[in-house]
């Protein structure tokens, strides 16, 4: 009896900092799938780990998961999956446990679709120190314990992580909330209507967009000037009983966040069929992403289903 208490004690020290290993694993990974993998792996260890001798457990569990991220980003899979050009960050809807914490600008920027893409450009040591110093304040001496590396390489990574990331990000900090879904709307509308002109003009002149072809093609599409970008947009949203076959049905169009950012969510019935998602700046929109692969989309559906949504913005395409 005894010990089962204590296993039931431990059980309940590691689900309460689930969440905040959860968000660590899928900043580091960018797929909800992988971190929770990575998870439960570090579950399995610490129940098998000798845990009176344990002196500080979220700081052993944080160790474990860097770890176990950083092994999976170093894998041959990963790397032949992340460089053929094939992989998006799996999208999230606003609420989801694993974007926290969100209490600062870094915090909400770090879980990001453009910073979780952006992420990639950083060797894996890299992206481990920067997020563990941006998004969860870790101070130097306690990245160097837990990535077993000294103080100074700590950071001199975070001083290149920085250099890289100052360089390509894009933007100007985060957009006006109605501001930002008054220009989604609108390119919707656009878009739906086949005024390509008006697509343009709400478009950055290095606007790009991405899309994973609904998990058909290989690799990523990509479209590099507004016009090209117009165009797409205008052929993808013209609805075509093709296309609702395609999607199972007939979709509503609604407006959500997903990883902080404005999107459009293509929903037939209860399931999330493809993601849109905005990049702003500037009062313009500077990155398009359209997330189809049904692979993506799970546990953003799951969200949906237990999320109340507004009235959406085209309820029958």
């Amino acid at each position: 009896m005894e010990n089962t208490a204590s296993d039931r004690f431990d059980t309940g020290r590691f689900e309460a900092s689930r969440n905040r290993l959860a968000s660590l694993a899928y900043r580091l990974l960018g797929s909800a799938v992988d971190a929770e993998d990575a998870v439960q792996d570090a579950f399995l260890r610490w129940q098998a780990a000798d845990r009176q001798r344990i002196q500080v457990p979220e700081a052993w569990l944080t160790k474990v998961v860097t770890n176990l991220c950083l092994d999976r980003l170093r894998s041959a899979q990963a790397r032949r999956e992340r460089t053929v050009g094939a992989w998006l960050p799996e999208p999230l809807l606003d609420g989801d446990p694993m974007l926290g914490p969100a209490d600062t600008f870094e915090q909400r920027e770090s879980v990001s679709l453009a910073m979780l893409t952006l992420m990639e450009r950083l060797s894996p040591l890299e992206r481990a120190v920067y997020l563990l110093r941006e998004a969860f304040s870790h101070s130097h001496a306690e990245i160097a314990e837990i990535l077993d590396i000294t103080e100074s390489a700590s950071q001199q990574h975070l001083h290149r992580a920085r250099r890289r990331v100052a360089v390509a990000r894009r933007g100007g900090g985060e957009a006006d909330p109605a501001s930002a879904r008054r220009i989604v709307e609108e390119f919707l509308a656009a878009a739906s209507s086949g005024r390509t002109e008006r697509l343009v003009a709400l478009l950055t002149d290095d606007a790009t967009a991405i899309s994973d072809g609904a998990g058909l093609s290989r690799a990523l599409l990509r479209f590099d000037t507004p016009q090209r970008i117009a165009a797409v947009a205008r052929a993808g949203f013209a609805p075509s009983p093709a296309k609702r076959r395609f999607a199972g049905g007939t979709p509503a169009m609604h407006y959500a966040l997903v990883n902080g950012a404005p999107a459009i969510l293509v929903v037939v019935g209860d399931q999330v069929v493809g993601a849109v998602t905005f990049d702003i700046a500037d009062g313009r929109i500077a990155t398009v992403r359209g997330i189809a692969a049904p692979a993506r989309l799970v546990r953003l559906t799951e969200a949906w289903r237990q999320h109340e949504p507004d009235t959406p913005l085209i309820a029958r395409w």
